[in-house]
């Protein structure tokens, strides 16, 4: 688990000789298995996608884990609904198989989607190879391939007394608050095991996910003097909230971009005579006119990092930016936390080795790290202080968070082959 740089990462991946081996009479029956199955988990996946489960629909996303959970209990794993609704969230599935053999492996996914009831994008469309749908790839793909791995391994015979969770979260895309209840159940697995493996999207055939950054939420609100548009600018008028917000953000743009791995986003923003935002919703709506000074703006955002030492610099920088107010004006800055960073380390370059041999011996090509600073946060990140993890295992695809998110099937079956032999060959460590 020490941390390493993700440059130094890369290289000791490139200088390691790795040769690709034949695979064992059971890990063949294994790989006919799932290409005896991958028709079904196509259609599985159809059927998951069409049940919506946005975030903040909390009865779709505890049907998307029921249909899972039924699935789990045929393969012999103990399962449980962790009820979350009074924070304002559906709630987690875990599955869990309590053995004493190998390593103990905490495999991550999650139910809902940015997509809620009222999106006009709801249904699995195919088109050949490739598969339109909301959610597919991010990340129910990455969940069908969790289980139908574990299903090729229950029905080879190979899953007696393994040590595996299966945590499916159900608020990954808006995760809810205070994190201490959101995450307990997923951090206490993390403790239970020695490897976590996640499931998000993958951001290629040959890569693997060794390093993501943090998220944390920013808010800016900002009050100004309510008068005559005519006054605007003079000494008793002042700029107004809008100017202001406009000069923050501005500023956050000109003095705060430019570090490594750091992106700010400012998401929503609404300003004029009255505003109201619902926070929980990410939605709102303003009222003002021309001829009206604004009152009132507020703007909040996502801030991508990979270091807590990052984190802590640019919010500083932050803060000072608005505390220095145009006239007649007054803005503060709050911030919320909600991913860690994954950070880089030897014991994560040692699963990417594992795994890259298992894509050698399968004749898949080798896997190397991907750039964390092309990938965003995930749940994986919340348990990598606790153990050595990889995470961009899902499926492939495009479009994710846009109604032309897609997921590539041509690939799903090998993805699924992959994790399989892996998950094998990690039991029988």
């Amino acid at each position: 688990m020490k941390p390493t740089s993700f440059l130094t990462l890369v290289f000791t991946l490139c200088m390691t000789s790795v040769f690709a081996q034949k695979l064992s009479s059971k890990e063949k029956k294994i790989i006919q298995i799932v290409e005896s199955n991958q028709a079904e988990a196509v259609d599985f996946l159809e059927k998951v996608v069409n049940i919506n489960s946005g975030t903040m629909n909390h009865a779709g996303v505890k049907e998307v884990g029921m249909v899972f959970q039924s699935e789990f209990d045929q393969i012999g794993f103990n399962t449980r609904w962790i009820d979350l609704n009074h924070i304002n969230r559906s709630g987690h599935l875990f599955a869990e198989t309590r053995g004493t053999k190998g390593r103990k492996i905490l495999m991550i996914g999650h139910l809902d989607t940015v997509f809620e009831k009222d999106s006009p994008f709801q249904k699995f469309v195919r088109q050949d190879s490739i598969a339109f749908g909301p959610g597919a790839n991010d990340m129910k793909g990455g969940d069908v391939i969790i289980l139908f791995a574990l299903k090729a391994l229950f029905e080879a015979g190979l899953l007696n007394d393994a040590q595996i969770i299966v945590a499916y979260t159900g608020d990954e895309e808006n995760t809810g608050h205070p994190l201490e209840i959101s995450r307990k159940d997923l951090i206490e697995a993390a403790k239970r095991s020695d490897i976590a493996l996640g499931y998000e999207t993958s951001t290629g055939f040959n890569y693997a996910t060794v390093a993501r950054r943090g998220s944390s939420g920013w808010q800016v609100e900002v009050s100004g003097k309510r008068a005559h548009s005519a006054g605007i600018f003079s000494e008793h008028t002042g700029a107004g909230a809008i100017f202001e917000m406009s000069r923050i953000l501005n500023s956050f743009y000109e003095d705060v971009r430019g570090e490594e791995y750091l992106t700010f986003n400012p998401g929503v923003i609404l300003g004029g005579t009255r505003v109201d935002y619902d926070t929980a919703m990410s939605q709102g709506e303003a009222f003002g006119k021309s001829n009206v000074v604004a009152q009132t703006a507020v703007v909040t955002g996502g801030l991508r990092f990979i270091s807590e030492e990052q984190l802590a610099s640019t919010r500083e920088k932050m803060k000072e930016i608005v505390s220095q107010n145009l006239p007649q004006t007054h803005a503060v800055i709050s911030f919320t936390d909600s991913y860690p960073s994954m950070a880089p380390t030897e014991g994560n370059l040692a699963l990417l080795r594992k795994l890259n041999q298992v894509s050698l011996d399968l004749g898949q090509g080798e896997v190397q790290a991907y750039n964390p600073g092309r990938r965003g946060a995930a749940d994986i990140s919340f348990v990598a202080q606790y153990v050595d993890g990889l995470d961009g295992l899902g499926t492939m695809g495009g479009g994710a968070h846009t109604p032309g998110e897609t997921v590539d099937m041509r690939t799903m079956e090998d993805l699924t082959k992959r994790t399989a032999i892996l998950l094998y060959r990690l039991i029988n460590e």
